[in-house]
């Protein structure tokens, strides 16, 4: 048996437990450079105040509606996410991560023999992280992943269930009505390009899905729709996700810049602190790279569009950021001064393990030894980000194209300086 427990609108609930006065108030989270709505809370969602709504559409009406809008605080999220995590896995030792707001449990076999005792554990769980760190969740108890899930979304949208679902402890024809009325989209990892062609196939409904033929469902479509329909009968298909850590298969830094850049050297900064942040991530992971990818791009609406591309096949696998600093450079005599660039990028591929890929002196960087990557990291990690760089990554005053993010909140648990002050 398993328990999904889930952030009820994770950012916005995360930026209200430092601002109180946001509750009950229509509050909407933006992306990168204040672009468009990314989280809304449900005061918010009510008004029609979607994600992926453009804020400059919605910047005009927000005084009228009573909207407050605020820029994204990862350095808050990240935080928050790991406080989340932590705590869950304080009930179980199977804890699987899925997302920055969500995971799976699993539920002792003592537990999951009792419909009451799993409906107490998910009311400790949700009044546990409520308690420690004031966070709204809704859980949901299962035999599956796909019906788990489903139980959330019930717990969610069904205030009797009062945020805890334990779907063997509903009554059998309560849940084939359920299934019956939800369209087949509201399964988990039914997308709507999938959805058209499972209605073309006469599969409308959750319950039309979970009726299928297996065998014809994977002959139509494919073994991962096999499983979710095997899932929904109850049947466990669906494994935990492998974990991945130090094993990604490619790693991007790219981002879009708040103002357009328009020079070379401004281009040769921008490449120099992505070569640098792509450093520390490889160290994190504990892998090195072989290929990276520097890239650029104008609008694609602009009229002189360009996006250069150089691909450079590194001398030997490295995480160092002297190296890839050098390596993403090979991009800037394609970079026209003049031309008004919206993003940059590198793409590292062809990771391997540090662990295994030490190569022959002949090819070893003197300065990869010093480890800068790894002191970088500490120091940002624990003075700032903008305190420490490398090379033109480090230029102070930074670049003005950095991340817009006009209505940020305190990083209060993240920065000394925006610490939260408590009074008793």
């Amino acid at each position: 048996m398993l328990a999904h427990v889930d952030c009820n609108s994770a950012y916005v609930s995360w930026e209200r437990v430092f601002r109180p006065d946001l509750e009950g108030v229509p509050t909407v989270v933006l992306s990168n450079n204040d672009g468009m709505v990314v989280a809304s809370s449900k005061e918010a969602k009510a008004l029609g105040l979607d994600l992926g709504r453009p804020w400059f559409e919605l910047r005009p009406h927000a005084q009228r509606l009573g909207v407050t809008a605020l820029s994204s605080n990862y350095e808050l999220y990240g935080d928050m996410s790991r406080r989340f995590h932590a705590i869950l896995a304080r009930f179980t030792p199977e804890l699987e991560v899925y997302s920055i707001d969500e995971a799976f449990l699993r539920v002792s076999p003592r537990i999951a023999r009792d419909p009451d005792a799993m409906t107490a554990l998910g009311r400790e769980i949700k009044d546990t992280l409520h308690r420690l760190i004031g966070v709204p969740v809704c859980v949901g108890i299962a035999e599956t992943r796909t019906l788990a899930k489903l139980a959330n979304r019930s717990a969610k949208k069904i205030a009797a269930f009062d945020g805890v679902c334990v779907w063997p402890a509903t009554r059998p024809e309560w849940r084939q009505q359920l299934m019956s009325r939800l369209p087949v989209s509201e399964v988990w990892g039914i997308a709507s390009r999938l959805e058209r062609r499972l209605v073309a196939m006469g599969i409308s409904s959750i319950a039309d899905l979970a009726a299928a033929d297996p065998v014809r469902i994977r002959k139509a479509f494919n073994v991962v729709v096999m499983r979710t329909a095997l899932e929904l009968r109850g049947v466990p298909s669906i494994v935990a996700e492998e974990d991945r850590t130090g094993r990604k298969e490619q790693l991007i830094v790219s981002r879009s810049f708040s103002e357009k850049v328009t020079t070379r050297d401004g281009m040769r900064q921008a490449l120099s602190i992505y070569a640098q942040q792509a450093a520390t991530r490889l160290v994190r992971h504990r892998q090195v790279a072989k290929l990276l990818t520097a890239f650029a791009g104008t609008s694609h609406y602009s009229e002189q569009r360009s996006f250069p591309s150089v691909l450079v096949k590194l001398p030997a696998p490295t995480a160092d950021p002297v190296e890839l600093t050098r390596a993403a450079h090979r991009l800037l005599p394609l970079i026209e001064d003049g031309g008004r660039y919206a993003r940059a990028g590198l793409m590292l591929t062809d990771l391997r393990p540090a662990e295994v890929s030490q190569p022959l002196d002949l090819f070893r960087f003197a300065h990869e030894e010093s480890r800068i990557a790894e002191l970088i990291d500490k120091v940002q990690r624990k003075e700032g980000r903008d305190l420490l760089g490398l090379g033109y990554g480090g230029m102070r005053p930074g670049p003005s194209w950095q991340m817009k993010r006009e209505m940020l909140t305190p990083r209060a648990t993240t920065h000394w300086e925006e610490l939260a002050t408590v009074r008793a």
